[in-house]
């Protein structure tokens, strides 16, 4: 397969409500979409996962941008005819880090290459569900009670599993009228490394509120930490942050450090990797779930396929189309009895909407893909 160019377009959507976390207030989703056109004329899509400030990660949207064309994309073109998805990763290799924007080429090319045969991404990642749950994430706010008419909102809705943000000084109380108020709910906690094992005492009074799990409590480089706190807590810790790979899976296992594991396929460098991820942590009994980064409906439908193999026993943060955005990039995914179908065509099995992509685009480019 050769790809005879590649578009860069940015887009914002606003989000329906703001979404705030230890990291900040994010009102907008600003991204860009990768478009790659084969040599058949077979389109593939991808959405970048990356931030525009490196907050949540090293990676912010400008630089994956500057690594993409400048360092990764004449790797990829000295393939020529031999380029394929498999081969994108170990010929990347040689780019330290990055795996946001290593991640936004490797799908876009695995999309184009799985439509041109017809398969689609849960038959290729080896799905065996054909909706998953559906949790829902919900931000840190300014008032609790704000806070228990989201999480009402969200469970009238059907949401089988609800996240809550949290931050020193926004933690017990939060959990604590959460859990009272609506009662033996699924309910987890996400601290997004807002904690250092100081805090360790702290963190195990939330141990009473009976959660799912506590999502990356400390820095994401600090796995001795992370083991450390998991023998002085009863709460699960699940890790985010600091598994960027199945060999980061496969430490944390076995220093305890990670009872369960959040894969964001964005974050790993594709999905591909996240199937190793799972791999590894299922042959260890480990549970994953999928976690989000508030994509359109190009990035929720390769989510949802990856979320449907057979490892994936814990609600992710698949939530519906409308959870963020008023009107999606594709047609909008729903919710159906707190589940959210699996998509079944080509490739990621969807379809941007031209007019609705039109709207909210503020640039675009392209790059000639020529050997």
């Amino acid at each position: 397969m050769r790809i005879d160019h590649l578009e860069m377009r940015w887009v914002r959507l606003p989000l329906v409500a703001p979404f705030r976390t230890s990291f900040g207030t994010s009102y907008d989703r600003d991204t860009f979409l990768v478009r790659v056109v084969t040599d058949e004329g077979v389109e593939g899509w991808s959405e970048c996962g990356a931030e525009p400030e490196p907050l949540y990660s090293s990676e912010f949207l400008a630089g994956a941008e500057l690594v993409l064309r400048d360092h990764l994309m004449p790797r990829l073109v000295a393939l020529g005819d031999r380029l394929a998805a498999h081969l994108v990763q170990p010929t990347l290799a040689p780019v330290t880090g990055h795996p946001m924007a290593k991640h936004v080429l490797e799908t876009a090319i695995l999309d184009a290459q799985l439509r041109a045969t017809g398969l689609g991404f849960a038959d290729h990642l080896g799905s065996v569900r054909d909706r998953v749950p559906a949790g829902v994430s919900v931000g840190i706010m300014d008032e609790i009670d704000e806070l228990v008419a989201a999480v009402g909102g969200y469970l009238e809705q059907g949401y089988v599993r609800i996240k809550l943000k949290i931050e020193p000084g926004w933690d017990l109380e939060p959990v604590r009228v959460i859990r009272e108020t609506y009662g033996d709910i699924p309910l987890q906690v996400d601290a997004n490394a807002a904690y250092t094992l100081l805090d360790a005492q702290h963190l195990a009074r939330l141990d009473e509120f009976d959660l799912l799990l506590i999502e990356q409590p400390l820095p994401e480089d600090d796995m001795r930490g992370h083991a450390e706190l998991a023998r002085r807590i009863r709460t699960p810790v699940c890790l985010d942050e600091s598994i960027t790979s199945a060999r980061d899976a496969a430490t944390a296992i076995v220093l305890g450090a990670a009872a369960i594991i959040n894969i964001k396929p964005s974050r790993v460098g594709g999905y591909l990797e996240s199937r190793r991820i799972h791999d590894v942590a299922h042959a260890h009994g480990i549970p994953v779930w999928c976690g989000g980064m508030l994509e359109t409906g190009i990035g929720r439908a390769p989510n949802l396929a990856l979320a449907a193999l057979p490892g994936f026993t814990l609600p992710g943060d698949t939530s519906a189309s409308d959870r963020y955005y008023r009107t999606d990039l594709t047609e909008p995914f729903v919710l159906e009895d707190g589940h959210v179908r699996v998509p079944t065509g080509p490739g990621t099995g969807v379809d941007v909407l031209p007019d609705v992509l039109e709207d909210v685009t503020i640039s675009t480019s392209t790059i000639p893909w020529r050997a």
